[in-house]
């Protein structure tokens, strides 16, 4: 069987390998940009809002998918290295049927508690409607979600990113055709915007499910295999800065959606949530690149290849350092065009996210080291460090920015809140690679 992680990657090599991931984490945000879009132009922004009061609940679903997606595939890739196909396999097996179930668990717990998790949220009495009929229609598809994610992932440590790229292209043109019959044509409002991206979930999912069954001569596929809950324990604690990532997320969407409603009404989360679907680009590719070299970093290190560690360091550090400057310069030169795309030339929301984007998009420039430094120790199996540089960067400096700057300093200081965040937790994740360097290879 060739093995793709067996030879010595070069810079180009390895940019080849993760680029099927990179576009297929782009492809997954433009799921909700394209819904934003199609609501803002065609419902309201007040109805984009209402999409936005909904996020928490999906980055919850996508932080409990990645840490099973992150931290079985690290588990999965390292057993590759060591020789031990069959229980790789096995271990593969286990975390997909996992995640199906959780799915299905989350999607019961939160319709029945709908009404509370709506309220939780700040959903005001204009937003309410929407914010239900999109969520409940989202939450009869989170198995598939779930498998969608654990998919990205697992495609990669199969060998084969290049088939989960065709597969969520497939679901994103799926997305967006169906976003435009079901809101434009059909005149579905709202609902219309959560079936489209229900229907790209199941799609993607299920032809996965079906690849992994019948495809026997791959690294990886399904066969029998016995529960293996230490297994699963080290996952979720290896993956564990993926889901503090995600929900860390979920917290600071639902205060910026707070506080932001506090001091510019609904007219204010339909500003953030058009800042933050132009981040979900750039962070995309970040994540993207992070998970698709990541297989390539725990197999080389369980094969105990350091001067291979090294080389794909120093590239990954190009590469991330080379992309968070073309992010800041595309985000400055294309501003005021992507803002249009959401809302009408010359209204208050216009103006309002005209104003604050360019002082927020400065935190791209530090964003791409926090994401590959978190997720780099994920690949070595050290959940402790990468949730440590998650935590920090999210919870304590994000979170905390929003909470006192505004504070201090007013309304306007919301959209410093990024940048602070995100030169803080550059701090944190440079300490943590000079400490480590040694121990994983990656510096002499």
């Amino acid at each position: 069987m060739n093995n793709r992680f067996e030879k010595r990657f070069s810079f180009w090599n390895l940019i080849s390998f993760s680029m099927p991931n990179i576009i297929m984490m782009i492809f997954l945000s433009l799921y909700t940009i394209v819904d934003g879009i199609f609501v803002s132009r065609f419902v309201g922004t007040l109805a984009l809002s209402a999409i936005n009061m909904t996020y928490p609940m999906e980055c919850i679903q996508l932080g409990v998918g990645f840490m099973f997606a992150t931290g079985g595939s690290a588990i999965i890739a390292r057993r590759m290295g060591e020789g031990k196909d069959r229980l790789a396999k096995e271990n593969f097996t286990f975390i997909v049927l996992v995640a199906i179930f959780t799915g299905l668990c989350f999607a019961v717990f939160v319709n029945i508690f709908m009404d509370q998790v709506l309220t939780i949220m700040g959903t005001s009495q204009e937003q309410w409607p929407y914010c239900e009929v999109y969520a409940r229609i989202l939450l009869a598809f989170s198995p598939f979600y779930f498998l969608q994610i654990c998919f990205q992932t697992l495609f990669a440590t199969a060998g084969k990113p290049q088939i989960g790229l065709i597969l969520t292209i497939i679901a994103g043109i799926e997305n967006m055709v169906l976003d435009y019959l079901f809101i434009y044509v059909l005149d579905w409002g709202i609902a219309g915007a959560a079936v489209a991206t229900g229907m790209g979930f199941f799609t993607a999912s299920v032809i996965g499910l079906i690849y992994f069954t019948v495809n026997r001569k791959g690294q990886l596929y399904f066969v029998r295999f016995k529960p293996d809950l230490e297994m699963l324990k080290n996952s979720c604690t290896n993956g564990a800065s993926e889901m503090v990532a995600n929900l860390a997320n979920a917290v600071t969407t639902f205060l910026f959606n707070i506080i932001f409603m506090k001091y510019y009404m609904e007219d204010g989360v339909a500003s953030i949530t058009m800042v933050q679907y132009s981040q979900f680009v750039y962070t995309a590719v970040y994540f993207g690149f992070a998970t698709g070299v990541a297989p390539i970093i725990s197999y080389k290190y369980g094969a105990k290849a350091k001067d291979e560690i090294r080389e794909i360091f120093r590239y990954c550090m190009i590469f991330i350092g080379s992309c968070s400057i073309i992010s800041y310069v595309m985000t400055r030169l294309t501003m005021e065009t992507l803002i249009g795309i959401f809302a009408e030339t010359g209204s208050n929301v216009y103006h309002l996210t005209l104003g604050g984007f360019p002082i927020l998009a400065t935190g791209f420039l530090l964003m791409g080291l926090n994401y590959f430094s978190s997720a780099m120790f994920t690949a070595f199996s050290n959940g402790r460090v990468s949730a440590i540089i998650s935590f920090t960067r999210t919870f304590l400096f994000l979170a905390g920015s929003i909470i006192v700057l505004p504070l201090i300093f007013g309304g306007h200081a919301l959209w410093f809140t990024v940048p602070v965040a995100e030169f803080a937790g550059a701090i944190v994740a440079i300490c943590c690679l000079v400490k480590y360097r040694k121990k994983y290879y990656y510096c002499r």
